[in-house]
């Protein structure tokens, strides 16, 4: 992976660490933009290094690279401190393609990883009002005429998109929806 990323014209590998402490070390002393972090790194449980340099530097920007498809996992990584979360089995040139969007400023979770963490919402996660923007965007509808037909202001309807793009945290709210509206229809219909 240190070869693939110092061969890009627009990142520099700054350090690679053996273990949990080594890691943590590093990002003191170096403070880089984006950080990979395997969560099997030996020395941590795979939480605690992320954990800790995200209580140390609040603003880190760490990607996590895990073989692991466990949701728990994925949800502790996601809520706490990832600002992407990637598998190793991830092609390289797509992991280089997160890397850049984490560096601008966004998150990342793969689609089909999303799209099984919503499987697992329930009524309680996601508003009412939320389900039924959400029915309206699947039946093609815009803004405007969802709002037309809620009877409420179309920045009420941005603002439930909004907070689906957050419970989601989705790259945006293209993403959140396709996502939501999937998950949402296939455990419908099933």
């Amino acid at each position: 992976m240190g070869t693939i990323i110092a061969s890009q014209p627009d990142m520099i590998l700054a350090s690679q660490a053996t273990d949990a402490a080594e890691a943590l070390a590093e990002f003191r002393r170096l403070r880089p933009d984006i950080t990979l972090m395997d969560l099997r790194l030996p020395g941590t449980n795979g939480i605690d290094a992320p954990v800790a340099t995200r209580g140390e530097f609040a603003h880190a920007r760490i990607v996590t690279l895990t073989a692991s498809e466990s949701d728990g996992e994925i949800q502790r990584a996601m809520r706490a401190w990832a600002s992407g979360y990637v598998l190793k089995s991830m092609p390289k040139n797509e992991l280089l393609g997160v890397i850049r969007t984490v560096h601008a400023g966004r998150r990342y979770l793969p689609p089909e990883v999303a799209a099984r963490l919503t499987e697992h919402f329930g009524e309680d996660d996601l508003a009412a009002r939320e389900l039924e923007v959400l029915q309206l965007i699947r039946d093609g509808h815009r803004i405007k005429q969802i709002a037309d037909q809620l009877a409420i202001a179309e920045t009420t309807v941005d603002i439930h998109i909004k907070n689906l793009v957050d419970k989601l945290q989705a790259n945006d709210r293209t993403h959140a929806v396709t996502i939501a509206v999937r998950s949402r229809s296939s455990s419908t219909s099933a």
